[in-house]
């Protein structure tokens, strides 16, 4: 078509990923993987950018794990690190150049590991966790959560299945 013609342009479909907005105290655990941030960045926009009524309501924790390979791959930093200053909380796992406590690469599902206290702590009271990223980063996180869980003695199937149940564990990988 001409410039200046409208075209209709139909957009991916698939799982919409929302945020609950019910709950201003609700809190929000992000994990992602590389380009598994994009969504992320919507919802930091919401809760510390922009001037909305959920955004001046919001009382809740929001949490970001990142894991890149390295630093310079860390996308949209300067966004996040803006709103890290408003209360948004960040934890990055970079593999090339930190070392989990086992001396290997840090990885996402380390970084998580290391506060899987105060993760499993929150998810009990109500927060909502979100996995976005390359689907190869899920069977490291969830042997990892299994791993906490037995630890724990909480039974991690029945624990999962809560979770679904209740809308609190969010899934979209690639």
């Amino acid at each position: 078509p001409p410039p200046g013609d409208e075209v209709k342009m139909p957009g991916p479909a698939g799982k919409v990923m929302l945020m609950p907005e019910e709950d201003p105290n609700t809190d929000y655990i992000m994990v992602a993987t590389g380009t598994g941030i994009a969504p992320y960045r919507g919802f930091v926009r919401r809760l510390f950018a922009e001037d909305t009524p959920a955004a001046a309501a919001y009382k809740g924790q929001a949490w970001l794990f990142l894991g890149v390979a390295n630093s310079d791959a860390l996308l949209y930093d300067d966004e996040f690190q803006l709103a890290a200053k408003k209360g948004l909380r960040i934890d990055y796992a970079l593999s090339r150049e930190q070392e989990n406590k086992n001396g290997g690469k840090m990885y996402i599902q380390d970084k998580v590991e290391e506060y899987s206290d105060e993760v499993f702590a929150k998810l009990e009271a109500g927060a909502h966790i979100y996995f976005c990223g390359l689907k190869g980063m899920m069977p490291g996180i969830q042997d990892m959560l299994k791993g906490v869980a037995a630890k724990k003695d909480i039974d991690y199937d029945a624990w999962i299945k809560g979770l679904k149940k209740k809308g609190q564990w969010h899934v979209e990988v690639y």
